[in-house]
């Protein structure tokens, strides 16, 4: 039988493109430096905005300079995603939580989905390394042509793995088998690229240690290491995020931080530059910080970035942290922050009380900051960070003075919508 002839060109996707907006970058403006200390190392930055536009503004600096891109775009599902606000109530009945609109993943044609996936597939195909991968993470919906303009994008040649992630959880559909996987497709930049297998090897099953026991001829001649286990086939199963999960930070389509730890282990090395331009509740930035990696992150939307900024304030305070808006100013409604400042030698003492917030209850703060000598771009030196599972966030934060003189103080309570309200106070000790 004659053997297929190698494929040296992509499959072409085509469809009636429409003419799209020109997309320029954006201008940034660096609005808050999380920082534990002056002299921390920026480890990571989170920008608000439309991520094409943000993208083409980092390419003078990162152009050639990512290893390893997650993007978890949109699925074309139709649906639109709301973002769970409330708190204490009944896990059994979600008809009854406080949620408000998180994103929409609705497109006019199919045509429209990929004009905005294009481009974006592009643009971080520049922002990688030479040795860089990527890991596009879709569904039924849309993986298959997301191959074929990776194909194009890449060369077909460098599709490393298809990697399905089952999962179980409920579903209505009786016509047909449930649909309880996710593709993400695996490309590398060049035939040079990070995998680390001794960093994900997972133990043999027990039935594989009894068989090479029982028999010689187990493994037909070839007896592996057991004792060091195996790198994981290209299906994975990791549990969704389901409601009770001590993960859920109530941001939708969360995705589960032991896949993403996975994949950051696999294709990067500690030090190395991790990105997620579609960071939704900032798993993969989360996961990247943890691990000792440096990292980018951006979001167009403003409960997203506040669920990110918050979860990487809580889970890695050691880090500095910069956040960055496009276009206009991203903060602050000044004034619409009243909290009580008790001042008593060198030591200032801030509370936040329940009629400390306008147009919002205290109870929907889910982070307060405090920059105790605000001078130019806000430094986030002292927080109050309510917790995911109890629901506690501290009510007072207090700073004692060196020296004495004059400072301005610059309070900020983010909601759970993302939205920031600051407070301004001149103080003389």
């Amino acid at each position: 039988m004659p053997r297929s002839p190698r494929l040296t060109a992509p499959i072409r996707l085509e469809w009636n493109r429409r003419a799209a907006p020109e997309a320029r970058p954006a201008v940034l403006h660096l609005e808050a430096d999380a920082s534990p200390s002056p002299r921390s190392t920026v480890r990571g930055r989170l920008y608000q905005g439309d991520n094409l536009d943000i993208m083409l503004a980092l390419l003078p600096e990162f152009e050639g300079k990512i290893d390893l891109l997650y993007a978890d775009p949109p699925f074309n599902s139709g649906r639109k995603y709301r973002v769970r606000v409330g708190r204490g109530e009944d896990s059994r009945r979600p008809a009854s939580w406080r949620q408000a609109p998180g994103y929409a993943d609705r497109w006019p044609e199919p045509g429209a989905y990929l004009e905005m996936l294009a481009p974006r597939l592009e643009v971080m195909h520049r922002l990688l390394a030479p040795t860089g991968t990527l890991y596009l993470h879709l569904d039924w919906r849309a993986a298959a042509y997301a191959r074929v303009l990776l194909d194009g994008i890449f060369g077909p040649d460098r599709l490393l793995n298809e990697i399905i992630w089952v999962y179980h959880g409920p579903s209505p559909i009786r016509s047909a088998f449930k649909r309880k996987h996710d593709s993400i497709l695996v490309y590398t930049k060049s035939s040079r690229y990070t995998f680390n297998a001794d960093a994900v090897r997972i133990p043999y099953d027990q039935s594989t240690w009894k068989a090479f026991a029982s028999s010689r001829r187990a493994g037909f001649g070839k007896r592996p290491r057991l004792a060091r286990g195996k790198v994981p086939e290209d299906w994975w199963y990791f549990p969704v995020v389901a409601r009770l999960h001590s993960e859920r930070t109530g941001y939708p389509t969360q995705k589960p931080m032991a896949l993403l730890e996975r994949i950051v282990r696999a294709s990067s090395r500690r030090g190395d530059l991790v990105a997620d331009f579609f960071c939704g509740s900032g798993t993969t930035v989360a996961v990247a910080a943890k691990a000792g990696r440096r990292w980018l992150a951006c979001d167009r939307s403003a409960a997203a970035i506040g669920t990110t900024y918050r979860r990487l304030l809580m889970e890695e305070p050691e880090q500095r942290i910069q956040l960055w808006s496009s276009g206009r100013r991203r903060v602050t409604r000044p004034g619409g922050l009243r909290p009580r400042w008790t001042l008593s030698g060198h030591d200032l003492e801030i509370t936040l009380p329940a009629t400390a917030v306008n147009g919002a209850s205290a109870s929907e703060i889910n982070l307060w900051e405090v920059d105790w000598d605000a001078d130019g771009v806000f430094v986030s030196r002292s927080r109050g960070i309510r917790s995911w599972r109890s629901g506690e966030m501290p009510s007072r934060l207090s700073h004692r003075y060196r020296r004495s003189g004059t400072y301005r103080v610059q309070v900020r309570a983010w909601d759970s919508l993302g939205r920031v309200r600051a407070a301004m106070r001149t103080v003389k000790v």
